[in-house]
């Protein structure tokens, strides 16, 4: 916590505070695109710190939140399975499907339990040796090495009653794909440091030399945040967009090689869809041919079919930056954090969540 203090005094935060107001010459929009930076931005009071020529855009970066209603539904019918726990992080629990959550299936009977970590889950299917536990993998580069070594964990102590629904995503080909949008107007992304830690600050310069994008990794505390937001200001103001590195304590220029091997070892990348972006070739993460044993869509014959998301629902849009929460014909009134009709209402890294929650607009 003493550490944490010390990035949040103002004896750190006003000096940045000072040069962004100096730097900064014309209106700039910067997208912050990890749900943590988009808590942290709301519950410091950041957005009320700064000039009125910064304009900040959340986007797709809540794992809960990109995944697309026709997962949740392969979810779902799992947990209609007699034989079958469903294992899963709480922020999941409540996202809507097209009929129903895995909160609504739990109360209706369904074997349901929250985890705090894939390895949760499979303890879980070592102590009910009896039942299938099937552990929604969803997430971005941070949480699939873990994903991967239970898979591995699995494999080396003979457990059989462990699967997943592999549903996890990568970053770089979601940032580049939502670059190309002609609605999306940034000058500057600010990256995100947990997805850094592991795949290293080098993985945003083909995109961002292609986009010719300012771009800062940056931590979650205050401290880090305006000194990300510094960068790309600076970065903007001599006319030389690149990949700055303000996360040093955390992040490398290569990442984390270990986990990158144990994603490499247990996963392949294959097309995805993704909330609001469609499609992206290659950003998904599937189970390798060798570790197909653990794949819950092949072993229970669940079939992931195409799913209509809610009605009104603008989850896409927002997720992509293009409209705001208080835009959506559903924020604060048919959809809040009690009832959510979309997952960016419901997850903790939510864009709704946090406006609702922070901004006093409801």
């Amino acid at each position: 916590m003493k550490c944490a203090d010390e990035f949040r005094s103002r004896d750190i935060t006003a000096p940045l505070i000072e040069e962004i107001n100096r730097t900064l010459t014309t209106p700039v929009r910067i997208m912050e695109v990890c749900g943590t930076h988009t808590m942290s931005i709301f519950r410091h009071g950041i957005r009320s710190l700064l000039p009125e020529g910064i304009t900040l855009l959340s986007g797709p970066g809540c794992p809960v939140c990109v995944t697309p209603a026709d997962h949740i539904d392969a979810f779902l019918a799992a947990a209609q399975n007699p034989e079958v726990t469903i294992a899963t992080f709480g922020d999941l629990i409540r996202v809507p499907g097209s009929e129903g959550s895995l909160a609504t299936a739990r109360a209706q009977g369904a074997q349901v339990e929250i985890v705090y970590s894939p390895m949760d889950a499979l303890a879980l299917a070592q102590k009910e040796p009896e039942r299938t536990v099937l552990f929604p993998a969803i997430g971005f580069e941070t949480t699939v090495p873990t994903i991967a070594a239970t898979i591995l964990q699995a494999e080396r102590l003979g457990i059989e009653n462990f699967v997943i629904i592999a549903a996890g995503k990568t970053m770089p080909q979601a940032l580049d794909t939502l670059l190309c949008d002609e609605e999306l107007k940034i000058d500057g992304l600010l990256c995100p440091g947990h997805v850094s830690a592991i795949i290293g600050s080098d993985a945003y310069k083909p995109f961002a030399e292609r986009h010719n994008l300012a771009c800062a990794v940056a931590g979650f505390e205050p401290a880090d945040i305006l000194a990300g937001l510094l960068s790309l200001i600076r970065q903007l103001a001599d006319g030389h967009p690149r990949v700055e590195n303000c996360y040093t304590r955390a992040v490398t220029a290569e990442g984390n090689r270990n986990a990158q091997k144990l994603i490499d070892q247990v996963f392949e990348a294959a097309d995805s869809p993704w909330r609001g972006l469609g499609t992206i070739p290659g950003s998904g993460l599937v189970l390798r041919p060798q570790y197909q044993r653990f794949d819950a869509v092949e072993r229970l014959g669940l079939s992931v079919q195409p799913a209509a998301e809610p009605k009104g629902c603008r989850c896409g849009d927002i997720l992509k930056g293009i409209l705001l929460p208080p835009d959506c014909p559903l924020y604060g009134k048919a959809c809040t954090p009690l009832k959510p009709v979309g997952p960016c209402m419901v997850s903790n890294e939510g864009t709704c969540a946090a406006y609702y929650r922070y901004s006093g607009q409801k």
